[in-house]
């Protein structure tokens, strides 16, 4: 990643992830469609070149969402036993948005952070 110049006002990762933001300047959109990335921000010229959120959003998503679709399947089991159909009719699509949107929103926040941070692959120093 380059060093830049520039002096922008420090942002709240949490906030532009959830936005799909800048992570540098808070204005430029972060992504171009659903979850592909933008190769640069159009308000301050960042190069998203950095940004690899690799699997750790998918992981995020499929525990978070996973708890929650599994657990309102069990809870409407229990109480009210209907069947099979009813439970793919309504958490079917629950998954799917529910997924969607979480993996938008964690791809964005890791990707904020790492910026923050400064984060960057590790290598082994060799002398």
């Amino acid at each position: 990643m380059e060093e830049d110049s520039a002096h922008f006002p420090p942002v709240d990762p949490v906030k532009v992830g959830l936005k799909g933001c800048c992570p540098r300047c808070g204005e430029g959109k972060l992504f171009d469609g659903l979850l592909s990335l933008k190769p640069r921000c159009a308000a301050c010229g960042l190069d998203y070149s950095f940004a690899d959120a690799g699997d750790g959003p998918a992981v995020f998503v499929i525990l978070i969402v996973g708890f929650i679709v599994i657990g309102s399947v069990l809870w409407l089991q229990v109480n009210y036993g209907p069947p099979i159909w009813v439970h793919i009719l309504l958490f079917g699509p629950l998954t799917i948005i529910l997924s969607l949107l979480s993996l938008r929103w964690c791809k964005g926040i890791l990707i904020a952070l790492q910026f923050r941070n400064n984060a960057s692959q590790g290598q082994i120093q060799r002398d």
